[in-house]
């Protein structure tokens, strides 16, 4: 049994069979804890700036002594470009 067995797949190409801006991030974490972090990057261009924003967000749950907000949002923005970007690019050229 492999980690790919249990990702959660698609709603959206499963009903409309079209791939979502998100798709390949679960893949793309799968690539990166096999340490293959070109081919991560190729599946999901967003995966290195969500790490980054999951990561300021749980350090904003954690530590209430300061304000990560001032983090949080630009790389959500970052994060959000980036996603949408590799998408019509993912739509146009495949």
């Amino acid at each position: 049994m492999s980690l790919e067995d249990f990702m959660i797949p698609c709603l959206s190409k499963k009903l409309f069979g079209l791939d979502c801006p998100g798709c390949g991030m679960q893949r793309a974490l799968s690539l990166l804890l096999h340490g293959d972090f070109t081919e991560a990057f190729r599946m999901f261009p967003a995966i290195y700036t969500t790490l980054l924003l999951f990561f300021f967000i749980g350090l904003h749950f954690v530590d209430k002594s300061r304000s990560y907000s001032k983090l949080i949002i630009p790389f959500a923005i970052l994060n959000a470009a980036i996603m949408l970007i590799a998408y019509f690019y993912k739509l146009t050229h495949y």
